[in-house]
């Protein structure tokens, strides 16, 4: 493990963690049990998004490394490997706790450096997983965020997220707000096999309607739609309602892609589970990371036709959702940000 790597020496300002700030603890509860916690003290939390990336936002807030949602085709594996952990079943298991991040947010926020940006939160990997429940670090996240009312937004794939709740309303009083909760698919046996460590998908979308019905509008990013297991039409169909139903404010489809570190521990899955796909992914993904241009856009343009069908309007990719109070509107249009 390269934590001597990682940590305050002679790599300097660039180090992740403080010298002998890993404390690693096991923990024999049904909850956690087989999991591996890596308590660390961040050197910092706010972090940059690389200029080649995709994604639409610039800064992030990972509290946690590793995931113990344990989806199969998660992008964020490869990031286990930086610390020579396992990007399989490690990065299901081997969990990285960042302790101090409500506290080292709180400081930089009031750094005369920082300029109150847009923080997307879950990006990575998710900020509501199970070991959220152990160390409680978003509730003081979205303390600081509120305090200093900087704009922010958060998915997940965590029905936890309804504990921080009333949080969440005091925040969306003084800043930008946006919740999106990942939802690909409803087919139960899908869902127990590909992303076996989350909430079920009515679970999720249960936690959509509770989040609305107090006036935090959330929109359900339709993500991951996995090519030849939850893309025919009727399942499309089956997912798109249970999201109306739910109360959701925007549906925004996303096909799954493969990234290096999760190409490989998805194909030894699908050889696994549904090896007469092998050969048909290998042929749809040869291009890259990415599904063909051609089958991202028909599977948008069904979604968006079944979406107008069901009452829900598509939303632009990572369009905000400005939670609506009761207070009088401030002069100036609130900036528009995004999430995705």
């Amino acid at each position: 493990m390269r934590w001597d790597n990682l940590t305050e020496g002679p790599t300097g300002p660039a180090a992740l963690f403080g010298a002998g700030a890993v404390v690693t603890r096991t923990i024999d509860t049904p909850e956690f049990r087989g999991i591996t916690f890596h308590e660390v003290r961040a050197r910092s939390i706010v972090n940059r998004v690389p200029g080649a990336s995709r994604m639409p936002f610039e800064w992030t807030v990972n509290p946690y490394r590793g995931c113990s949602h344990a989806c199969v085709y998660c992008f964020a594996r490869k990031t286990h490997g930086y610390l020579d952990l396992d990007t399989g079943v490690g990065f299901d298991s081997q969990i990285v706790v960042k302790t101090n991040a409500p506290e080292l947010l709180r400081r930089e926020l009031a750094s005369r450096r920082w300029t109150g940006a847009h923080i997307a939160m879950g990006t990575n990997v998710d900020c509501y997983q199970r070991a959220e429940g152990r160390y409680r670090l978003m509730p003081g996240i979205i303390e600081a965020l509120r305090d200093h009312a900087n704009p922010f937004s958060i998915l997940t794939k965590g029905t936890l997220i309804l504990r921080d709740l009333p949080l969440l309303q005091e925040a969306a009083a003084v800043t930008d707000v946006g919740i999106s909760v990942s939802v690909g698919f409803t087919d139960s046996g899908l869902w127990r096999t590909v992303e076996p460590g989350t909430p079920s998908p009515a679970a999720r979308l249960n936690a959509v309607r509770t989040l609305t019905d107090a006036g935090i509008e959330c929109g359900v990013l339709m993500a991951p739609v996995i090519p030849f297991l939850g893309d025919a039409p009727e399942q499309l169909r089956d997912t798109v309602r249970a999201i109306a139903e739910s109360g959701a404010t925007s549906v925004t489809p996303l096909v799954l892609h493969l990234r290096p570190g999760a190409r490989e521990w998805f194909t030894a899955w699908l050889g696994e589970h549904h090896p007469h796909l092998v050969e048909r992914y290998e042929r749809m993904y040869a291009g890259g990371s990415y599904a063909p241009t051609w089958y991202q856009r028909q599977i948008t343009r069904q979604v968006h036709e079944l979406a107008a069908e069901f009452g829900i309007g598509p939303n632009g990719r990572g369009a905000p959702r400005r939670v609506v109070t009761p207070e009088p509107p401030v002069p100036a249009e609130p900036t528009q940000l995004t999430l995705l």
